[in-house]
């Protein structure tokens, strides 16, 4: 009887524990993630910052275009926007607010990888939406890489973003995770023939050995991937867009957008109010991604704020680093449980610093203290510990060798030992986990639109119309792959706005429309996170 007595007093513990974590979560992930907060941790991507990380253009009274938000999304938003209406001889005003400094939310924070999830989860996109849509997805990750490097040589950026291919290797140390892998492998070569010679299974001697890895590797799965410097890429390009538009793009930065009015019948316009004053516009696109509910309160729970971890970190002594082989560029993900993962790049110049972040189980309660949390300004002491110990793990003692040292006459506002810098970050998680892009309907922007009387109107040919009807807009809910899916989702959104169509190569599941809103829900997120 005591044993039994015993037993169901720690199943009822037990119980009430995790219906505390479920009530304390589904109360977080329900509440304004707010503005991004001052002085966040320091980010080893944005030192030294750019030269515009605290520019500040004088806030104008009227704008064509309004993005909120300087990441990656945004700055691809605006050059579409800048670009296409010069293009086509129309001289629009866009103007960019930023609540911090330039780039200082996940882009400036993140791992710098384009690595698309492609075997991964291949398999549960052709189940929940079908072979050709899911192949349509696929193609959209894949073709970040080149057009981020196309990008980058158009705007004369390539040597400072860093832009390079790599190897990028999926490592296995639990055998039912790596026999699923490779089943995933196998279906996706069969169904999309072009990108099958890129992945390659290893066995466990050949991964050891080619790879450098740990003796308990049981094997790895190999593939075609990019990374690059996402802080000097995107600040790159608004460096530019402020050179070549002067008189047509505005970059506020540490200027939030503390709300948004809709129009009324004295103002036809939208009305954004800020700490330095208040803009009016006919358009206003929404590219804050964590953050996107803190102005669209309807999105509570569908894109949910998560903190992720990053780390930048010397190599030890023994491993071989990259050269100009471009053989020699790696990436790596590590698999060691179900749920959670560390991922790695090494950069090409300097210290050959290894960037790995990830380990959000480690974060209590199996990651669910990172849901709904927005305080980069530090970062989860279980999981620094984890990346900041696990390096020599994954590679083997042998293999890793004496610890780095500092470059003689290298930057002395970095940490000595092993560790130079450790940061967090604000991911969007969505709750379909698939992003969300397009017209914010009014029963999710929770905002009439302004009439369409107050469309965009062409500096150059009277009675013109520059653009789609007036309204909200949104490109957010990366789920922590922002680098393969931001890009060509702000150029595709910037193309909606213009009210041109995007069919032939953007996927419609990413779309934004009110039954998809009405479906997605955060409870669901674990099952699929099962896939």
């Amino acid at each position: 009887m005591g044993n039994t007595l015993s037993l169901a007093r720690l199943a009822l513990t037990e119980f009430l524990d995790n219906l505390h974590t479920f009530q304390t979560l589904q109360a977080r992930i329900q509440r304004s993630p707010g503005l991004p907060l001052p002085n966040p941790s320091r980010s080893f991507w944005s030192y030294p910052p750019s030269p515009i990380a605290t520019h500040v253009s004088q806030l104008p009274t009227h704008a064509d275009f309004v993005v909120v938000g300087s990441g990656i999304t945004g700055t691809s938003v605006v050059r579409t926007l800048l670009d296409s209406a010069s293009a086509d001889g129309h001289g629009v005003r866009v103007v960019m607010l930023e609540a911090r400094d330039a780039c200082s939310g996940a882009t400036g924070r993140n791992g710098g990888h384009i690595s698309p999830p492609l075997y991964h989860d291949y398999i549960s996109l052709k189940r929940d939406h079908g072979q050709v849509v899911a192949q349509k997805m696929i193609k959209l990750r894949l073709a970040h890489l080149e057009e981020l490097r196309s990008v980058a040589e158009q705007e004369s950026i390539l040597a400072e973003s860093q832009w390079r291919e790599v190897e990028s290797v999926d490592v296995f140390y639990n055998s039912d995770m790596f026999e699923k892998a490779k089943t995933k492998v196998q279906t996706y070569k069969a169904d999309l023939p072009f990108d099958a010679e890129h992945h390659k299974v290893h066995g466990a001697k050949e991964a050891i050995e080619k790879y450098c890895l740990a003796s308990d590797t049981l094997g790895c799965i190999s593939s075609s991937a990019g990374a690059i410097h996402p802080y000097q890429f995107v600040t790159g390009i608004l460096a530019k867009l402020l050179s070549r538009y002067p008189n047509h793009f505005s970059l506020c930065t540490n200027t939030p957008c503390t709300s948004i009015s809709p129009p009324t019948s004295s103002n036809p316009y939208y009305t954004l109010s800020t700490p330095r004053g208040a803009i009016t516009t006919p358009h206003v696109i929404h590219a804050t991604n964590g953050w996107a509910a803190t102005l669209l309160e309807k999105f509570r729970g569908k894109i949910i704020p998560f903190r992720g971890n990053m780390t930048a970190q010397r190599p030890g002594q023994s491993l071989p680093i990259p050269n100009s082989n471009p053989a020699s560029h790696r990436s790596f993900v590590f698999y060691t449980r179900p749920i959670g993962y560390e991922y790695l790049t090494q950069l090409p110049t300097g210290e050959h610093e290894l960037m790995l972040g990830g380990g959000f189980a480690q974060d209590g309660d199996e990651g669910y203290e990172a849901m709904g949390n927005t305080d980069d300004t530090t970062y989860s002491t279980r999981i620094g510990a984890q990346l900041s110990g696990v390096l020599p793990r994954y590679f083997g003692e042998n293999n890793w060798g004496r610890e780095g040292v500092p470059l003689e006459g290298g930057e002395g506002e970095w940490a000595e030992g092993r560790v130079k810098a450790l940061w967090s970050g604000i991911l969007g998680i969505s709750a379909d986990l698939i992003p969300w892009v397009g017209r914010l309907p009014r029963v999710i922007s929770g905002r009439s639109e302004p009439p369409l009387s107050s469309v965009v109107k062409s500096e150059k040919e009277e009675g013109v119309h520059v653009g789609a009807a007036p309204g909200e807009w949104i490109a957010a809910g990366y789920s922590g792959e922002g680098m393969v899916h931001a890009w060509l989702s702000g150029k595709a959104l910037a193309e909606m706005v213009l009210g041109r169509e995007v069919e032939e190569w953007f996927p419609d599941i990413m779309r934004v429309s009110e039954k998809r809103w009405k479906k997605a829900k955060a409870e669901n997120l674990l099952d699929a996170l099962d896939d």
